[in-house]
């Protein structure tokens, strides 16, 4: 028995994805080159590239690709801000979330080295960022803020930020905001479209958390929007992020994305159903199940539980011994677990961070795995307490 619940960490390729990238790895060329192979392979790449941009309500020249998400924030945290101080030195604040990625965070924290002032904005209980504040920052010195960056689904909690919202605040001061969408594109509402969401300048996005390839991601950037590169060569990518372009992995990242845009409304309604049936299921054998209790700001896929009184640790050790794949919703730093600070900055008890585990759910799941989770629990938690 395997049954791989970690689908928030990586997603097994779909079919359709794999054949793709096997079709488009067969082409011979460089993208960049002027002859026939070369044509050939920019035409996958371009091609690729259009049905990404209108499967995310974006023009095709907003794609930049890059090698991942956490390159795509690199980009977009440092790039646009710095781009902005160097129009105008004034323009030397940052504000972000206080539970960001940390392909954010520390992207934020090298900004506060470079002599930028970056601000953390407190979440509530549930995860999600408090609007109050987030408004009387912008309105306490709009002038000098040169980015907001804010997650738009938590990868740890699920927690769905209002992006549009935030968005709107943003815009109102002019003021560029980026979103980590990674685990977002799943939604039925996401989207890049100028008209719908004027406010958002970035969208960071990555093909491995939606059945795609690892190794390829992308940044969605107003072709407007400030920003300078992070690496120099041969101007790739509208110069924004040089390097030859990786054709077969951005074929498979469009075939990925165009299936979960066919299939989105389904999806995410079974989904809901499996992370129901789970959150009740853990509710009954005494987990506390963390995160927003509206489903409109409940991602569906995702599911964090704390246990009291267990490790984290030596559940997710009997879990995997079990043949079931889960993650402590932490960051691993040496093969050490360290306590979540996204359960921090939601105020709770680093002991609570350490007896947290995420579940989360993906096409390959069925209510057989969660019925066989279910039963196999009480035993293992037994079995995690007496440790």
């Amino acid at each position: 028995m395997r049954i791989y619940l970690d689908h928030a960490a990586t997603t097994p390729l779909l079919p359709g994805a794999g054949e793709a990238w096997q079709v488009a790895a067969r082409t011979v060329g460089n993208a960049s080159a002027t002859h026939s192979w070369g044509r050939e392979a920019r035409r996958i790449t371009e091609e690729s590239r259009e049905r990404i941009a209108a499967a995310l309500g974006a023009h095709s020249g907003e794609v930049v690709f890059t090698s991942g998400a956490t390159e795509a924030d690199n980009l977009a945290v440092l790039g646009m801000a710095e781009a902005r101080r160097q129009a105008d030195p004034q323009l030397n604040r940052v504000l972000i979330s206080a539970v960001e990625h940390p392909a954010v965070r520390l992207g934020a924290a090298e900004l506060a080295a470079r002599g930028f002032e970056v601000t953390e904005l407190p979440v509530d209980s549930q995860g999600l960022l408090r609007l109050g504040v987030l408004s009387d920052a912008l309105r306490r010195n709009p002038k000098g803020i040169a980015l907001l960056s804010c997650l738009w689904v938590n990868n740890e909690m699920g927690a769905i930020a209002p992006i549009p919202e935030i968005a709107a605040l943003a815009d109102s001061y002019g003021i560029p905001l980026h979103s980590d969408a990674v685990q977002a594109v799943g939604l039925p509402s996401i989207t890049f479209a100028a008209a719908t969401l004027p406010g958002l300048s970035g969208l960071s996005i990555s093909a491995h958390k939606i059945g795609g390839p690892m190794g390829i991601g992308a940044l969605l950037i107003r072709r407007d929007a400030p920003i300078v590169p992070l690496t120099y060569g041969g101007g790739q990518e509208r110069r924004i992020r040089s390097g030859t372009v990786p054709v077969a992995l951005i074929a498979a990242f469009a075939a990925a994305l165009d299936e979960v845009v066919l299939k989105r409304e389904l999806q995410y309604e079974s989904l809901r159903q499996l992370r129901n049936t789970l959150s009740d299921g853990l509710t009954a054998l005494g987990a506390n199940v963390i995160g927003p209790a509206h489903p409109n700001h409940q991602a569906p896929h995702i599911l964090y539980a704390i246990f009291p009184g267990v490790s984290a640790e030596t559940l997710l050790m009997l879990l995997d011994q079990a043949g079931i794949a889960a993650s402590a919703g932490s960051a691993c730093s040496a093969g050490v677990i360290q306590p979540s600070e996204t359960l921090l900055a939601m105020g709770y008890t680093p002991q609570d961070a350490l007896s947290g585990v995420r579940f989360s759910l993906g096409w390959t799941n069925t209510p057989t795995d969660i019925t066989t989770l279910l039963q196999l629990l009480p035993d293992l938690l037994t079995r995690a307490s007496s440790v």
